[in-house]
């Protein structure tokens, strides 16, 4: 399995966090699939990015 890149950056870990909880809760409420692991990773430029392993 790959990770997969959420498309966009965000300025604080605090934004980046709010999108993990959102695709952790989601997925029972509007029928979506949950992914198998999610989490917070920092680029090199400094801003703080998701990705996910479908």
């Amino acid at each position: 399995m790959r990770w997969v890149y959420w498309v966009r950056l965000y300025e604080t870990k605090f934004q980046a966090g709010c999108l993990v909880r959102r695709m952790e809760n989601d997925g029972w409420m509007y029928g979506y699939e949950t992914p198998h692991e999610v989490e917070v990773f920092r680029s090199r430029k400094g801003r703080y990015g998701v990705r996910f392993i479908p």
